[in-house]
């Protein structure tokens, strides 16, 4: 099952581009000593650990009684997926749920899929309620597929939608063969398929939140990280952590931890597993480079994906490279190592621009910045979001599989509701199917090696 790495985050990463201006805040802690006791403990640091925090307090605005708040991080603020990520909000409103109608039914795919869609107007909503500087964009991305199997594969999904009336699908526009090179500008495609989406500086977005959080007493312990969850709460309700820094009892725990979730949530082991990709930044020699206004999905294959975002700056966030480093298992599967590239994929973006792109064959674009990162990959290709099972006032919300930014922040306001409101799961606005169960937890399907295999063509004897 690849190599075992450590189960929390190292201490050396590579340094994103998103983390090369970092806030006073990324080192932050509000008290030199843990405090002893928290209403509510949320563990991590990102975007949903702080889109939770965002919604605890917008959710608590009316009580007598304010609960109080700590945020444990295991090393700076945001340092984890969301802040080496792409920025991408990338809804999938065509893709997936076509996938999903067959196994969920055409209700649970149009739930899902408008759930994500929404996303991008309730982020666009809050950065500028809240005047967030973090470089948004809503735009139009553009989903490229090279191959026609691909391109037919995703088509018979997308007709699907419009066969059973889901809405989103009315937002998609598809065009194939000359035309989906002429609209895109990517040489060769085959296919392309667009509908909205945005983008924007994670980290900044996110400290933000962070720093809002911690003006309304919201405690933040950084360099902190949960080591232990006690087994059972004590006479007076209270569940204990142990951390790098001593214990804190607290009466709600809410995991946002993603990918490490299994260290402290040992149920979750093989349910979410650690997965590392590998991102960089483009910049070019020009004044005026070529423009590009939308972002893009770029489709090898059916398993082969790149994804690019473009800046105001004229630069390019640019990921993806499976294609060089995903037929080896041990490049990516169940490792918590973003301290060093993946070596196969060190040279893949070099000349990107100018092989793909009209227009960019004399742009001078080069890399400048190369980074890796961890995601939390679910087994069941589904985020885990709700009650922990069997662990009262215990909640999760990780998984997210690589495609966090359309779907973390309304999950996480759904696990305000369930924490301040005491709602049910399905009283939240939360797609029924992300909803983290038993069940699910018995499950001995992995999705995310069902599909290595198949894209390898054999079963390696590595597993």
């Amino acid at each position: 099952m690849g190599i075992e790495h450590p189960p929390f985050p190292v201490q050396n990463s590579t340094q994103s581009f998103w983390r090369t201006q970092l806030d006073p805040l990324d080192n932050h802690r509000t008290t030199e000593v843990l405090p002893e006791k928290a209403d509510i403990v949320v563990i991590g640091a990102g975007y949903a650990g702080a889109s939770t925090v965002y919604h605890l307090l917008e959710k608590s605005k009316n009580l007598s009684k304010k609960p109080s708040i700590l945020i444990l991080e295991a090393r700076e603020a945001c340092s984890g997926a969301t802040g080496r990520n792409g920025g991408h909000l990338k809804p999938d409103p065509f893709n997936r749920p076509g996938s999903v109608i067959e196994e969920y039914g055409v209700e649970a795919a149009a739930e899902a899929a408008a759930f994500e869609m929404s996303h991008v107007d309730v982020i666009k909503e809050v950065v500028e309620r809240e005047g967030i500087d973090c470089d948004f964009v809503m735009t139009r991305t553009f989903d490229v597929q090279f191959q026609e199997s691909t391109r037919a594969q995703l088509k018979a999904g997308y007709d699907r939608l419009v066969d059973n009336g889901v809405d989103t699908s009315r937002g998609v526009h598809c065009v194939a063969d000359e035309k989906a090179e002429a609209l895109s500008g990517v040489k060769g495609a085959k296919g392309c398929f667009s509908h909205t989406a945005g983008h924007m500086w994670p980290y900044r977005f996110v400290l933000h939140l962070l720093r809002k959080a911690i003006s309304q007493g919201v405690g933040l312990q950084t360099h902190t990280p949960a080591q232990d969850i006690s087994s059972s709460k004590d006479a007076e309700g209270y569940w204990t952590i142990g951390t790098s820094r001593g214990f804190i009892k607290s009466k709600v725990i809410v995991y946002a931890s993603n990918a490490y979730t299994s260290k402290i949530l040992p149920e979750y082991k093989d349910k979410i597993v650690p997965v590392r990709g590998i991102c960089c930044r483009i910049t070019t020699t020009k004044l005026s480079p070529p423009l590009l206004t939308n972002s893009y999905m770029l489709r090898h294959s059916s398993w082969e994906q790149d994804y690019l975002v473009p800046r105001m700056d004229g630069s390019i966030i640019l990921g993806g490279a499976r294609g060089v480093y995903y037929p080896t298992l041990e490049n990516w599967y169940n490792t918590t190592d973003d301290s060093e590239l993946i070596e196969s994929a060190k040279t893949y973006f070099d000349g990107y621009m100018q092989r793909n792109f009209r227009g960019w064959e004399d742009s001078g674009a080069t890399v400048n910045k190369i980074w890796t990162g961890i995601m939390g990959y679910s087994t069941d290709s589904l985020p885990h979001i709700g009650d922990v099972p069997g662990k009262p006032n215990q909640f999760i919300l990780a998984g997210f599989t690589g495609h966090g930014m359309p779907q973390i922040f309304l999950s996480a306001r759904g696990i305000a509701s369930m924490v301040v409101e005491e709602k049910k799961f399905e009283e939240t606005g939360v797609p029924r199917i992300y909803k983290t169960t038993q069940a699910r937890l018995d499950s001995k399907r992995n999705k995310i090696l069902e599909t290595w295999r198949q894209s390898q063509g054999t079963v390696s004897s590595k597993l």
